[in-house]
């Protein structure tokens, strides 16, 4: 017994910050940022908007495309690194918000691995017979992370939501492969979330090393990618699509050149919105879903990588 996928949903702030408008706060241009990650634009939450309140709109979504309610839900597992609150989880504030009262719910806490960790989990949890139906999110609104005078950085990073409606059936093919190197935590850090220091302090904003993440990203994804091929007994010629996350166009083809794949295979949104970290890999396929590039066989896999480090790829095949 594994999860199919009924239903995907995402969303995305309204406020949209062009790189011309980042070239008003820090030295850069447009030109400078395309060159180098393929980013023309980055969505960023204002006003009422939150993580919590895009995760609660793309899951509305998902449970409408699968038609199932959300009292049906038996989990809620939300990946994310952006909470809006420590206390209550921001699972538990999106159950409250859709009026899942019959699900348990926990965050789960991987950054750009996040939604692949937790799709994971949650197939685990449906394998085991414990739970049949659950809602998988992954969202991040690193905008409040960002520390918007590096210039390094802040090019990088937007913010976004999706899920996915598992529901236990048999004959559903799934692997996947995870994995962890906390000896190499210092090349990605932010020491707090706590926006009341005044001013706040560098730490606590999201710090990295550019240079050790992209050699990281370049080597580690093919790598687990082909460990999970060799698990499930294909290559990668056998793939239709590797929906990775969306870190940096460069790293993207970097990726596929690695892999000798055509970058036809690994599609990207990195130019609209950015890194949006746990948000990445749900809201492509959400959008892959929603515009009929998806069909039933199609042979998937999806790859998160990034802070912890963490990095991990699960195999699905589209049922339609």
């Amino acid at each position: 017994m594994t999860g199919k996928i009924y239903g995907t949903g995402s969303c995305v702030p309204v406020k949209a910050v062009s790189n011309d408008d980042l070239a008003k706060i820090v030295e850069t241009n447009d030109e400078w940022i395309r060159e180098r990650t393929g980013i023309a634009r980055r969505h960023i939450i204002s006003g009422e908007e939150s993580t919590v309140s895009l995760a609660a709109e793309a899951s509305r979504r998902a449970l409408e495309m699968a038609g199932i309610k959300a009292e049906e839900l038996d989990m809620i597992l939300f990946a994310t690194i952006t909470s809006n609150v420590v206390l209550p989880s921001a699972s538990c504030s999106v159950q409250g918000l859709i009026g899942a009262d019959n699900a348990v719910c926990f965050d789960l806490g991987a950054a750009c691995s996040g939604f692949v960790f937790a799709y994971s989990t949650a197939q685990a949890f449906i394998q085991t017979g414990m739970y049949r139906t659950i809602l998988v999110i992954g969202a991040d609104c690193l905008s409040e992370l960002t520390n918007w005078k590096d210039r390094s950085s802040c090019i990088l990073f937007g913010d976004a939501a999706g899920a996915v409606v598992l529901r236990a059936e048999e004959n559903i093919p799934y692997e996947s492969v995870m994995h962890s190197d906390g000896g190499m935590g210092w090349t990605m850090t932010c020491n707090s979330r706590n926006r009341t220091v005044c001013p706040p302090v560098e730490t606590t904003y999201m710090q990295m090393d550019g240079k050790e993440i992209f050699k990281f990203a370049a080597t580690r994804v093919p790598a687990v990618i082909h460990e999970l091929l060799e698990k499930i007994s294909m290559t990668a010629d056998d793939i239709d699509l590797f929906i990775l996350h969306q870190a940096n166009g460069r790293i993207i083809e970097a990726i596929a050149k690695r892999m000798k794949q055509d970058i036809s295979k690994f599609p990207m949104n990195v130019e609209e919105y950015g890194n949006s970290s746990s948000g990445t890999v749900p809201l492509v396929l959400d959008q892959l879903n929603r515009s009929g590039k998806l069909h039933k066989g199609q042979k998937l896999i999806l790859c998160g990588y990034g802070a912890g480090l963490s990095w991990g790829a699960a195999y699905v095949e589209w049922q339609g």
